[in-house]
């Protein structure tokens, strides 16, 4: 994609469209993968769009914290405030004992309030970094990451013609694929994995590019991808040995004997902090719900409230944990050290960009929580 010019064509006219309106671009992208991730829990599937968007917001005058931060964010709200997700919110109702559309309409009010305030926060930091770039908290990487990610500010305006029009209709479509094949058709990794496969195959064929071009950028894009490689077998590892240990299971049974005898609201958030705590050790959110539920959901019934209440905690807390968590919630494989890798950005950077935010959605959670049980 990047070698066809047809990445760079595409940039240049979406800046051109949303001249003076780049703002839109941090609300779409949030607002869409947020969207996937209550729905059908899209998380790592989002890797393979940073390398695609960051040069965008590059091209917006923005930073690259300002991509991470959409997609990262867009996924980690999405996925926080689920709603119909078979990967958390239906197997954590079934294993409570109840319907996943029990408390539905919490979890879509969360959605919206969280969103509205993650959105918020990031058009902040934009403003603030496109009126003085020096404010970046990743200045000093600038260069850096704009030869990193292929964008220069001095390139000349690429006209985008209609061979460059399909390769981008073909880039394109392997996304919509992709999404529709692990919402509706049982798709994983090695559909997805497929999917672009075939789609880099197609886009060879049609710029006309030469078999021995194609190899070598094709293992060169691969070998941009091998530290993240070890760190997916590194944190495997740390789950295997979480299990075979037994750690995980006496973690969950001391946790479970804190909230006995509490009153409704320290209750409800105390269970919030436990899922938190739970969710650096069981890094599986479907596994987490099969292990935890038959435990924590009667507990509920011991204080009067809805068994509902404690599948909002089990996944507000993880994915609150979630934004500054390196071992991960949704992706076993550390999904944060992941999208950070991908960006080069440090975490010690993150936690200075993130912090504020996850105290406002913290507190915000806390207060929700307590109203919905009084």
């Amino acid at each position: 994609m990047n070698l066809t010019g047809a990445f760079d064509a595409g940039i240049s006219w979406l800046g051109a469209v949303l001249k003076g309106r780049e703002f839109i671009l941090i609300i779409l992208v949030t607002t869409l993968i947020a969207a996937g991730g209550t729905t059908f829990g899209l998380a790592e599937e989002t890797m393979a769009f940073f390398p695609i968007l960051i040069p965008v917001f590059l091209a917006a005058k923005y930073d690259a914290m300002v991509g991470l931060a959409c997609v990262f964010l867009g996924s980690a709200i999405g996925t926080m405030c689920s709603t119909i997700n078979p990967f958390s919110t239906i197997i954590a109702s079934d294993a409570a004992g109840i319907n996943w559309t029990t408390g539905l309409t919490n979890r879509i009010i969360m959605l919206c309030i969280c969103l509205f305030i993650t959105i918020i926060y990031i058009l902040r930091y934009a403003k603030r970094v496109k009126a003085d770039p020096t404010t970046s908290l990743i200045y000093d990487q600038k260069n850096q990451l704009e030869q990193l990610f292929g964008f220069n500010k001095t390139n000349n305006i690429t006209i985008l013609t209609p061979k460059l029009k399909l390769i981008i209709a073909i880039f394109t479509a392997c996304f919509v694929i992709m999404i529709v094949g692990v919402s509706f058709l049982e798709w994983w990794f090695v559909e997805m994995t497929a999917v672009f496969l075939v789609g880099s195959i197609l886009i060879g064929l049609v710029a006309k590019l030469k078999e021995s071009v194609f190899i070598d950028t094709f293992v060169k894009g691969a070998a941009d991808l091998l530290g993240v490689a070890f760190i997916v077998g590194i944190a495997r590892g740390v789950t295997i040995l979480m299990e075979d240990g037994l750690i995980s299971d006496t973690l969950l049974y001391h946790s479970s004997t804190i909230t006995e005898g509490m009153n409704k609201g320290l209750f409800t958030n105390m269970m919030l902090v436990i899922y938190s705590g739970l969710s650096f050790f069981m890094p599986s959110s479907s596994g987490m719900a099969v292990l935890t539920m038959p435990i924590m959901s009667p507990l509920a019934d011991t204080v009067n409230i809805g068994r509902e209440t404690i599948v909002s905690t089990y996944q507000y807390g993880p994915g609150l944990f979630y934004l500054i968590n390196p071992t991960g919630l949704i992706l076993a494989a550390l999904a944060l050290a992941l999208a950070l890798a991908l960006v080069r950005i440090g975490f010690n950077k993150w936690l200075k960009f993130v912090m504020p935010l996850l105290l406002i959605l913290f507190l915000t959670t806390m207060i929700m929580l307590t109203i919905s049980v009084y």
